[in-house]
């Protein structure tokens, strides 16, 4: 039998350490929201691949029209003969996404790919190179992307020098110092400062920030934006890679503020574990760019969007969105009975939208203090008593759940009691 100790050392010796692995145990298998090793260790997974399992691993609906594509064609190149789960795939988004008037679709392989190339389309459309981003994003790991992101470590530190024509602004968080008007305030600043309106292309922001922390971003400051990026002809771009696909209880978690952006990048839960992303937007902008401006070997392959037709039913057909609402309730309550207890760590802001739900290890209770070290050792003892879990935020003391949408009540049940008791282990 191999062990997970064999597959680290060949990891050391043949992979690139830039990858990081949050967890020394390697997956032989996985189903819904449980994963077991390769020495037989079943453990329940409160991570889902970093947002990818929404509909759970190997859903069976999913997997069967992977089976069923497979028989047909692999790859063909979207740019060389075309194929009809394409063409339904992108059908389906535009009817679904909260885009105004006719909405058109193009897909990739990755959450960077899909930014990059929103921000093409934004600049091709405009005619304009700036964009605005914010404190905390993650945009992707790619030199554009990278520079978008907001944190500096590990992302950016060492690579050198960022493109040009990213403007920051701090994202709303107030128990980061900073409100949804402070943050209006900033942007006002920068327009009279720094980079008149007419030069911006786009505004791109997180409607819940992902690897930033899980904080939501105001309705009525989304709303503002908008208001914003229409008086000066700006577009708005909702980067939904990470809270989209029915993480927040509607299929994108801009729909909770009312406010339509003018493009949607989308990724991880698309196509349930297939490598697929889109951008989805108004069909003017999608159609500005000259054929062959976009594009790419992979992007929109034949069994990852086999596999988003599926995943489309499965929201649909399962109740996924009402599920989500109901399993961030229990999620929350469990986690606010878990704070109030003194034989635990302190816990603090508890937060989520729909079933995308974080909290903070802080070093006293009653205080912000970050407690990283804290959060790690729980990360650390979760794992040995077979839970998954993952970190989240600037300060390395957010804990994150992303546990697939369709996870068993009783399988979340032993979870949360793993969570709870590993806890208590480091309090």
């Amino acid at each position: 039998m191999t062990t997970n100790a064999e597959l680290l050392a060949r990891r050391q010796a043949a992979v690139s350490r830039g990858v990081n692995t949050a967890h020394p145990v390697f997956a032989a298998r996985a189903l819904n929201a449980e994963i077991w090793d390769v020495e037989g260790k079943r453990y329940i997974d409160f991570v889902g691949g970093i947002g990818v399992q929404n509909t759970g691993h190997r859903h069976p609906k999913v997997v069967k029209a992977i089976e069923a594509q497979l028989q047909n064609t692999i790859h063909t190149a979207f740019q060389v003969n075309a194929y009809e789960s394409y063409i339904a795939l992108a059908e389906k988004l535009n009817a679904l996404a909260p885009i105004e008037g006719p909405a058109k679709s193009i897909f990739f392989s990755t959450g960077a790919e899909a930014v990059e190339n929103a921000v093409k389309l934004a600049r091709f459309a405009t005619k304009r190179s700036a964009v605005v981003a914010f404190s905390g994003a993650f945009h992707g790991r790619t030199l554009f992307t990278m520079a978008l992101t907001g944190k500096t470590v590990p992302y950016k530190a060492g690579f050198g020098d960022m493109p040009s024509g990213v403007y920051r602004l701090p994202f709303p968080v107030e128990s980061h110092g900073h409100t949804a008007m402070q943050s209006l305030e900033a942007l006002d600043s920068l327009f009279k400062t720094d980079l008149e309106p007419t030069r911006v292309a786009a505004i791109i922001i997180e409607p819940v920030q992902g690897e930033g922390g899980f904080y939501t971003a105001p309705f009525d400051f989304l709303k503002a934006l908008r208001t914003i990026c229409d008086k000066h002809g700006i577009l708005l771009i909702a980067d939904e890679i990470q809270s989209g696909f029915a993480r927040t209880g509607k299929l994108f978690a801009i729909e909770h503020s009312g406010v339509k952006p003018d493009l949607i990048t989308t990724a991880k839960s698309l196509a349930g574990g297939m490598p697929l992303s889109a951008v989805i937007g108004r069909a003017a902008i999608m159609d500005a760019p000259d054929p062959g401006g976009l594009g790419g070997t992979y992007a929109g392959n034949p069994l990852a969007c086999a596999a988003g037709l599926a995943v489309i039913d499965v929201i649909k057909e399962e109740n996924i969105l009402e599920k989500s609402l109901a399993l961030g309730d229990k999620l929350m309550a469990r986690l606010k009975q878990m704070s109030l207890r003194n034989d635990l760590p302190p816990m603090d802001d508890i937060r989520g939208l729909g079933a995308m739900v974080a909290f903070d290890i802080v070093k006293t209770r009653g205080s912000q203090e970050p407690d990283p070290d804290r959060t790690k050792r729980l990360t650390a003892e979760a794992l040995k008593r077979g839970l998954i879990l993952l970190t989240c935020g600037l300060y390395g003391n957010g804990v994150r759940v992303l546990v697939p949408i369709t996870v068993e009540d009783k399988v979340l049940d032993e979870g949360l009691s793993i969570l709870e008791e590993s806890l208590k282990a480091v309090a």
